[in-house]
């Protein structure tokens, strides 16, 4: 299983933890906003490495 299969399965996890406790709506901008803003955080360098490797892997 890839790295990225792993995190998306943690995420549903982690918004079906939450989902009873904090609704619906606020369960699902915590699973779109915190990859969207560890993204947002990368250098420019380091989001160009991240799209090349991922291009790279989808052709195997």
């Amino acid at each position: 299983m890839s790295n990225s299969a792993k995190i998306a399965i943690g995420g549903v996890v982690a918004a079906a933890i939450l989902m009873p406790f904090i609704g619906f709506w606020l369960s699902l901008l915590v699973l779109i906003g915190v990859p969207t803003v560890a993204y947002l955080l990368l250098d420019p360098s380091q989001r160009r490495r991240l799209r090349r490797i991922t291009r790279k892997e989808i052709g195997r």
